[in-house]
């Protein structure tokens, strides 16, 4: 993936450009990142870290955090924008009548103010959770798993309540392993 130099760099370059969502074909993301890149836009692909099982082995792994989406900076008066939609792992350039359509302002930079060093979705810092906050579990045995925060008072660990088999079961969970839902 990307750091937030990448992402950032000559996206502000114009006061008329602006962010625009562009489907990717489904786990090729980062290959539309990658020919966005070369053909000179200037794309962004947030993402996070996830637990993914398959054969009874739980690996972490970098994954899109909009599956099947990134964005691209643009400013439609002086770009060729028409090259997207031709590019490898690009399925299209979400459209409304003919032309692109930008993403709401502020949506974008708003997620660019969350990426940390190594280019992922920050993750949950003990001032922002608190008790009877919805979370989803992004790694571990549990992973994808919805609960809700009993407590978060220490700065690593937080106990949830973790809904299994009809009961409320409280375990306690790293602070890292948690997004909010």
């Amino acid at each position: 993936m990307q750091t937030l130099e990448q992402a950032g760099e000559g996206a502000d370059a114009g006061p008329a450009r602006r962010w625009y969502l562009v489907q990717a074909q489904t786990g090729r993301e980062q290959i539309a990142f990658e020919h966005l890149k070369r053909q000179g836009f200037f794309p962004f692909l947030p993402s996070t870290w996830r637990s993914i099982r398959h054969a009874r082995k739980i690996r972490t792994e970098r994954c899109a955090y909009f599956p099947g989406y990134l964005f691209v900076a643009l400013d439609l008066e002086r770009e060729r924008w028409r090259s997207i939609d031709g590019t490898f792992g690009v399925v299209q350039i979400v459209k409304a009548s003919g032309r692109p359509l930008a993403a709401p302002k502020g949506l974008v930079e708003a997620l660019l103010g969350l990426v940390d060093s190594d280019g992922a979705i920050k993750r949950l810092d003990e001032s922002v959770l608190q008790a009877g906050d919805r979370v989803r579990l992004i790694r571990g045995p549990f992973a994808e798993h919805l609960a809700k925060v009993e407590r978060a008072d220490g700065r690593e660990r937080v106990r949830i309540l973790l809904s299994m088999m009809g009961q409320a079961v409280p375990v306690e969970v790293s602070r890292q392993d948690l997004a909010l839902a």
